[in-house]
């Protein structure tokens, strides 16, 4: 999992309190001493050779759990690979880790995360009957499944309790539009009185922040969960919160999975209508892991794929729209952005990437055409500047644009609600 800044405080008992309380009280001390002592690899690892696994005895380092390590200006990651299946069981060595990591000079945020890179072990011995050894990996998942209500426990809160629905915008490939078109559809649907939040789940190249000039770090008052940025009115989670601007993140896929799965549970994001996620370009793990861990719950409503004209690109758009097919989330249907270009002097229209190729596409797969954006200076100075054109130039043809794919993505999603009543009351005995 992938937690903030802040000491994660298993217990929130008066003594833990006054810890965090002296920690914050020395907060610009320890930002003094992030640019004199820069904390090193050797000193975290050291701090994580202290720390032992529970199941083997042997400290993190020696049972090779040690994934990743990333270093920045004060800021740690830390990526622990395990095995699936003790997940719950690690849990408390996380908080541990980040905790002590968190204590070492020179570290102003840590971030410790688990993900399931290693295979699930195998049970199987020479004299093990195929019988005998799926008892005994039944045996080995429970006693490592021991759940906070076995436990006589509340369950953990998800953050995405509150949330009625998600709507995942995605594209078959890069370099389409699909962020600026997340921002101002979710400009657009907040203009419908609507309480929207936005997360950005491309953690690879995390652009929200700086579209909807947001700044600065995640709090979390209690240890646990962290609370959104807000930006326009709108509540925004982002991997480039956590990560200084330019900084690669070079993570692999499950690590990549673990932390947007934590982005979509573990922050309070408290009631909205609508989340609206901004999908990694493509079609890999990390997009699959998304859509299949929110629609567990059934909270994931419905898929906006953005395309631009071009064949090329709308071979991938395909492919998008096949993978929320496969795992039986609707697609609300496709945009088809930078559609024309018209010139600002002689106002004559220009097919730059083709015209028309998402709208006929479809109508070929079936699907709702959303609208079509054209291809405008003013959309892209706006989105660098951190004013979207839903915001800065609200009666411009661009922002009407947006506005009316907003219309019809609730009119989907009005339409499928009603589909679902209408097979409940089919459903009914007589």
């Amino acid at each position: 999992m992938f937690d903030q800044f802040k000491a994660w405080l298993g217990k929130k008992t008066a003594a833990n309190a006054d810890i965090l309380s002296r920690r914050n009280s020395d907060q610009v001390e320890r930002k003094e001493d992030i640019g004199q002592n820069p904390v090193s690899e050797a000193a975290i690892r050291a701090c994580l050779a202290d720390i032992a696994d529970p199941e083997t005895g042997k400290n993190l380092l020696e049972a090779d759990m040690v994934s990743g390590i990333t270093i920045k200006d004060g800021q740690v990651m830390v990526a622990l690979a395990i095995t699936e299946d003790r997940a719950k069981a690690m849990e408390p060595v996380r908080k541990m880790a980040t905790e002590k990591l968190r204590a070492l000079t020179g570290i102003q945020q840590a971030l410790v995360i688990l993900t399931s890179e290693k295979p699930a072990p195998r049970l199987k011995t020479p004299n093990m009957t195929k019988k005998s050894m799926m008892a005994q990996r039944e045996a080995y998942k429970k006693a490592n499944k021991a759940t906070n209500e076995e436990k006589g426990q509340p369950a953990k809160p998800s953050g995405l309790d509150a949330i009625d629905k998600i709507i995942a915008v995605a594209s078959g490939k890069g370099g389409v539009g699909k962020s600026t078109t997340a921002v101002n559809l979710a400009l657009a649907l907040k203009e419908q009185g609507l309480k929207i939040g936005l997360l950005d789940a491309d953690i690879y190249g995390p652009s929200l922040p700086r579209m909807l000039g947001v700044t600065g770090r995640p709090p979390s008052p209690d240890g646990e969960m962290m609370h959104p940025l807000t930006g326009h009115g709108v509540k925004v989670m982002s991997m480039g919160f956590l990560v200084p601007e330019g900084q690669p993140v070079i993570w692999r896929g499950p690590m990549v999975m673990g932390a947007v799965n934590q982005m979509l549970r573990d922050v309070a994001w408290g009631e909205l209508d609508i989340l609206v996620v901004d999908l990694p370009p493509g079609t890999g793990d990390a997009q699959l892991s998304m859509v299949q861990n929110s629609g567990k719950n059934g909270k994931l409503a419905g898929a906006v794929i953005v395309s631009t004209p071009q064949d090329i690109a709308l071979i991938d758009a395909r492919k998008g729209l096949k993978m929320f097919e496969k795992v039986n989330v609707p697609v609300l249907g496709i945009v088809e952005n930078m559609s024309y270009f018209r010139c600002p002097h002689c106002h004559a229209v220009s097919d730059i990437f083709g015209h028309g190729g998402a709208e006929a596409e479809a109508k070929i797969l079936g699907c709702d055409f959303l609208g079509a954006v054209p291809l405008h200076l003013a959309i892209r100075q706006t989105s660098d500047a951190g004013n979207p054109i839903m915001l800065a130039a609200p009666t411009s043809a661009e922002a009407q644009s947006y506005r009316d794919i907003g219309k019809r993505v609730l009119e989907g999603l009005a339409g499928l609600a009603q589909q679902g009543a209408a097979i409940g009351q089919d459903q009914k005995p007589a």
